[in-house]
């Protein structure tokens, strides 16, 4: 029996940092070459006369649909979370995380797709992004999980983004079902440590030159996820494959290396159809 699987990539754009528009050339070719069918993106701006919104533009010539929704003023615009699909966009709806503030917004867009699987409900986020502020982020992630809880409707579900925590803290482990927070635990699947045990998959990584922008903070660690829920009795949920995407620089003719991003992705292929039993 075929397996049916969904293709689900996180992206933290960027933004308009650096040369912004050769950037997005890069992802614009990048997702025409992986086919995704969900793309999950994190600080996207929309500033009128300066930058058209990035998920838009992305979307249009991806010949998908798209959600955008704002978090935090930026330059005369927004900058925010979206999610591009090519399945109908049934509904939508964010919330503020906790830690929210004007001056750096903090929310999670949840996005309800129609599918030959059903129902989709896949959710990103963009967690706060200082070392220091892993209890902000302890409270984020427990609020996430209220937020997934009451999404569930028997189905699987998807939380992408840049949670900016190694696979190593609490934060990250209270998701994995390695610790409890607040006298509560969950066991939800990171994606990449399902298929990539032993593999570091860094996402902010000093191989990337764009990260010395943020130089203080420290390089090589896995901050950007996709977390699934736990795997069904009848398969759905398990996750077959899982990659770094754009974590390969186009070399230009000046000899510069052009990243799609600060960040790399990360790509998962996810079950979602069930197998009968004598399958099993």
């Amino acid at each position: 029996m075929k397996r049916k699987t969904l293709r689900i990539l996180t992206l933290n754009l960027w933004g308009d940092n650096g040369p912004w528009e050769s950037r997005m050339a890069v992802v614009a070719e990048g997702l025409a070459g992986l086919r995704p069918d969900i793309v999950a993106l994190q600080e996207v701006r929309d500033v009128p006369g300066k930058v058209p919104n990035q998920a838009a533009e992305l979307a249009h010539r991806q010949d998908l649909q798209y959600v955008f929704v704002p978090s935090t003023a930026w330059g005369g615009g927004h900058e925010g979370l979206a999610v591009l699909s090519r399945y109908p966009i049934a509904s939508y709806d964010f919330r503020p995380l906790p830690h929210n503030t004007e001056k750096e917004g903090r929310i999670i867009l949840s996005v309800r797709l129609d599918s030959e699987f059903g129902e989709i409900c896949v959710h990103t986020t963009h967690l706060s992004f200082r070392e220091t502020e892993g209890v902000k982020r302890e409270e984020q992630v427990q609020f996430i999980d209220e937020v997934v809880t009451a999404h569930d409707n028997g189905g699987v579900q998807i939380i992408a983004g840049d949670f900016n925590a190694a696979p190593e803290s609490d934060e990250i482990r209270w998701l994995t079902g390695m610790t409890t927070l607040g006298g509560r635990r969950v066991a939800y699947q990171d994606a990449w440590d399902r298929v990539n045990p032993d593999q570091r998959g860094f996402t902010w990584a000093r191989a990337n030159h764009y990260v010395e922008t943020l130089h203080w903070l420290r390089p090589d660690r896995r901050l950007d996820y996709l977390f699934v829920t736990p795997v069904k009795r009848d398969r759905r949920g398990t996750v077959h494959a899982s990659h770094l995407v754009f974590d390969e620089p186009r070399m230009l003719p000046s000899g510069e290396r052009l990243f799609a991003s600060d960040h790399f992705g990360v790509l998962a292929e996810i079950q979602l159809a069930p197998e009968p039993p004598e399958a099993r």
